[in-house]
């Protein structure tokens, strides 16, 4: 009887830390879609940095939790970690990450 309890309070364990996992995620990925359809008037555009911003956030979490290669946000542009993230799905798995990386320059 008492093993019963253990997986239902077990279950009950995952299931509360998968769903606020998700729910962070879908925090970062709901940050992104707030500038769904907007046009910005050039790259120096306030609004454009910031959708560029939580576009990089969200691709170095989410590269971060696939791959598990820690990326900063600050280094690459969003566009560069999302080239970044499908170069990462199709390598061979003896091939290093650091080999995709020499192809991108960190920005300041």
């Amino acid at each position: 009887m008492k093993w019963r309890w253990f997986l239902f309070a077990a279950i009950l364990c995952l299931t509360i830390g998968v769903c606020q996992v998700q729910s962070r995620e879908k925090d970062l990925l709901s940050q992104v879609w707030a500038y769904n359809g907007k046009s910005y008037q050039g790259v120096r555009s306030p609004e454009y940095n910031s959708y560029d911003m939580a576009l990089r956030n969200y691709m170095a979490k989410r590269i971060e939790r696939r791959f598990g290669v820690n990326l900063d946000p600050q280094k690459y542009s969003g566009f560069d970690l999302l080239e970044i993230e499908s170069l990462f799905k199709c390598k061979k798995s003896s091939e290093p990450f650091d080999l995709f990386l020499k192809r991108f320059p960190k920005q300041p």
